[in-house]
């Protein structure tokens, strides 16, 4: 297969840093293996490997390495390709099946199939395939697929396990003295049923080469040295205390207790704690100690390998602070880092700094940040399970850091609180540094400013300011909610206005994908407009439309001869959470990089991309595209995404989906009703972390209400939060609010009006349509939108227009 050279040089770059998103669970020393041998592989996954979400989540590279390929690449032999075809003909009946399903679904719910089915996830089939035995090592793959628009469900084949997976996976691991399950996943998959297994390894969902990196770790030539970042164990341990998956209101009441924060706080033991993972080799941890420097804390820990093969460590430091007027979850994270690779005997002193101030919790009523009196307790360790007290930090007084107001209506409810505390701990003999309340920074919130509006925008009519304001004025339809609106890149998400270059406005090419950027790999142009040789629209949308539209728009177009055909293969990244799984900042930027180099190839400026919404409940049908239950892991993450992206000129990402949108059922009309503590601590601390450590380019809203208000429609939110608390200076978009009357149909609440989005200081209405426009014109006329407002935005359109549109010194048409 010919490669150019960008997409050689992108895919060995990950291949390099792919084991290290990958968590082994379990291990019993008998791998990796010496060589490649006869291996047994059984599972949907060896064939069926998943290398990305699907919706948004789809990227088109030139090639995927599955596993069965990947293995025989790398000298295996499968000794299983009578089972392997066997199990292929047991899910195509399967899917048959499903398919008819989701179109009953649909017709008993009164809507689209196309509705129902995108993001659908058709659970792993049972089966009767006989095992054999004749090979010396054997795996099993267990695969999951998940994405927009639908949640995961706790049934058989989807987060539990089928019979015939339990069945296969003990028996084989009874029979095998080296035998790895492996979990080809995005999300969490209850492992109680097989919890006996000897060697165990989440490899995730890593991209392109994703059958070569499995194979790389079985042969030891990479070590795996991920850690999780959500906290598995069995369906039925997770809480219950809020709702999930509810039509019109979703109650958060769980307040702050999140993944680990609950497990931790009631003193629940999960299979696999939050920052859990092994590797071949083993660690000693020692030396830890502390110091401050005004609010700056350094922890310091020696790790040795003192094991036989090579790996990497990850340490994590976590404090517990201490209660007051406010509960408080047992610990949270506070800091981590990652050692290099360390040979056998080798050590490394790993140093991770943060903030007291960052320990703040919210108290909605001071409205403000608050650190409380009393003891700060640090501890270090490789999980939140497996830590040590290295210190106490003593504040005597109480300290506001941040003074704000509360700015979302009101929830409804009291959040959920622990009844009983974990029992106190006996601290001898630990260090304890007395912290003075004066040394803590204090700030109070400006929410009234003056913002810039330059000549381009005074000089505007108002139906130009408008124009600016909603994209560039398609009629919508089926490729528009899906994300393929441009114009001048084939198969990109969508595109700001162009039609007002010669005044000085640019357009602005935006393109979809959180693994990689989503285009058309092949397409020509002729004097009409561009052909493409791939559906219009992706498979897993065409077997739910109509089937004179399915074959329209999953038709191949004819070449003309002589036509210049064009080539937009991109590189799939792995998905957030794996990259995540890695607790590791510069491989992080690595995938931003690479995304970067491919924007400026194809002429995208802006990566709608990455998402870092909360793992709040593991069903969440987009949790793979987001990176941890965690918010500080979360903005740590997507920070350095955006550094490896905006590092290069003309190039931006835009952070989303903003915010609280954690359930894809009712996606366009749920609210997330949630605490204002819980908001700021949980679901917007990533961003703030983001936004506050590198200004990314660009912000997009989520579908979702917060409390009764859509979020684009929340000047709270955008303007206040955002841009005033945390100094935000890029644009804001909607997510792609199209088609209204099937999205809304039905619904409880009314969907957003382009008028009153403006009005709350959004800049630009995606992909937009001529409705959006004529509501912004009405909003303008009637008084709920100033052409202020609209020339405030397009000042700030128009700014990153211009940054985004020069590279190297010229300006893109």
């Amino acid at each position: 297969m010919q490669l150019y050279d960008y997409e050689r040089e992108h895919l060995d770059r990950l291949r390099s840093g792919l084991a290290e998103c990958a968590v082994l669970l379990k291990k019993n020393g008998s791998f990796p293996l010496n060589a490649p041998c006869k291996i047994a592989a059984y599972g949907g996954g060896v064939r069926g490997t998943v290398k990305g979400g699907s919706g948004s989540g789809e990227v088109n590279s030139r090639y995927f390495v599955n596993v069965e390929k990947g293995l025989e690449d790398a000298g295996f032999t499968i000794t299983t390709k009578a089972w392997l075809d066997g199990y292929d003909k047991a899910y195509q009946q399967a899917g048959k099946e499903f398919h008819k399903e989701i179109k009953a679904r649909a017709r008993k719910k009164h809507t689209l199939a196309l509705i129902e089915g995108m993001g659908a996830v058709m659970p792993a089939p049972e089966y009767e395939l006989p095992l054999t035995y004749d090979a010396e090592a054997a795996i099993y793959v267990v695969s999951r697929i998940s994405g927009e628009a639908n949640d995961r469900r706790p049934v058989a084949g989807d987060v539990l396990l089928t019979a015939s997976e339990i069945r296969d996976i003990l028996a084989l691991d009874k029979s095998f003295d080296k035998f790895m399950l492996v979990l080809n996943v995005g999300g969490v998959v209850d492992l109680t049923p097989v919890a006996q297994v000897s060697n165990v390894l989440v490899l995730s969902q890593l991209g392109t080469e994703t059958g070569s990196a499995l194979a790389d770790i079985l042969l030891g030539k990479s070590c795996p040295s991920g850690r999780l970042t959500t906290t598995w164990t069995g369906w039925e341990d997770y809480a219950s205390i809020g709702d999930f998956g509810e039509r019109d209101d979703t109650d958060y009441r769980e307040g702050v207790y999140v993944g680990y924060r609950y497990f931790d706080s009631v003193g629940k033991k999960p299979l696999f704690p939050f920052g859990y993972g092994l590797g071949y080799t083993d660690f000693a941890l020692s030396g830890q100690k502390f110091t401050m420097d005004g609010e700056i804390v350094t922890l310091w820990v020696n790790v040795a390998n003192s094991g036989k093969y090579a790996g990497r460590e990850t340490l994590q430091v976590y404090v517990s602070s201490p209660k007051g007027e406010l509960d408080k979850p047992y610990q949270a994270l506070v800091g981590f880092g990652k050692t290099g690779q360390l040979m056998p005997g080798e050590e490394e002193t790993v140093e991770i700094t943060f903030r007291l101030s960052e320990l703040a919790s919210y108290n909605s009523k001071r409205e403000a940040y608050v650190l409380e009196r009393g003891n700060y307790i640090l501890r270090v360790g490789t999980s939140s399970a497996d830590t040590e007290v290295c210190g106490i930090l003593h504040l005597e007084e109480t300290a506001e850091t941040f003074r704000v107001s509360n700015l979302c209506s009101a929830s409804g409810f009291e959040d959920w609180k622990p009844e009983k505390e974990p029992p106190e701990e006996e601290l001898k003999d630990v260090p304890v540094w007395e912290v003075l309340s004066k040394d803590i920074p204090h700030r109070s919130a400006v929410y009234e400013a003056d913002e810039e509006i330059n000549d381009f925008a005074k000089k505007l009519t108002d139906e130009e300011l408008a124009r600016i304001n909603i994209g560039t004025l398609k009629k919508g339809g089926i490729q528009s909610i899906i994300g393929n609106a441009s114009d001048r890149v084939p198969g990109a998400a969508g595109e700001s206005t162009s039609s007002l270059i010669e005044k000085g406005l640019p357009g602005m090419v935006m393109a979809d994908g959180p693994a990689g950027l989503r285009l058309s790999p092949l397409y020509y142009r002729d004097k009409k407009k561009v052909h493409t040789f791939e559906p219009t629209v992706p498979a897993s949308v065409l077997e739910y439309l109509p089937s004179t539209l399915a074959r329209f728009l999953g038709r191949t177009p004819r070449v003309k001869r002589g036509a210049d055909i064009q080539e937009q293969y991109t590189t799939a990244i792995p998905i957030g959470t794996a990259i995540a799984q890695s607790w590791n900042i510069d491989f992080a930027r690595v995938c931003g990089e690479i995304v970067a180099e491919e924007m400026e190839r194809f002429g995208v400026q802006l990566w709608l991309a990455p998402a870092l919404n909360i793992h709040r409940n593991i069903l969440c049908g987009r949790n793979f595209e987001y990176f941890s239950e965690d918010p500080l892991l979360s903005g740590k993450m997507a920070a350095a995404i955006t550094r490896g992206v905006e590092e290069r000129p003309g190039c931006g990402v835009t952070i989303k989906h903003f915010a609280a949108n954690n359930q894809e059922t009712n996606r366009y009309n749920n609210s997330s009703n949630v605490s204002e503590r819980a908001l700021r601590e949980i679901y917007l601390k990533g961003f703030e972390i983001c936004v506050r450590e590198m200004q990314p380019a660009a912000v997009m809203t989520s579908y979702n209400l917060i409390n009764g208000v859509h979020t684009a429609e929340s000047r709270g939110l955008i303007q206040d939060i955002l841009r005033r608390e945390w100094g935000f200076e890029g644009i804001v978009m909607t997510d792609w609010i199209t088609a209204g009357f099937i999205l809304s149909f039905g619904a409880h609440y009314a969907p957003p009006h382009a008028g009153r989005v403006a009005a709350a200081g959004s800049d630009l209405f995606m992909p937009g349509s001529k409705k959006d426009y004529k509501e912004v014109l009405q909003a303008l006329r009637t008084g709920v939108l100033t052409r202020k407002q609209l020339e405030i935005s397009a000042t700030r359109v128009q700014k990153m227009a211009l940054r985004l549109t020069r590279r190297n010194g010229n300006e893109e048409s």
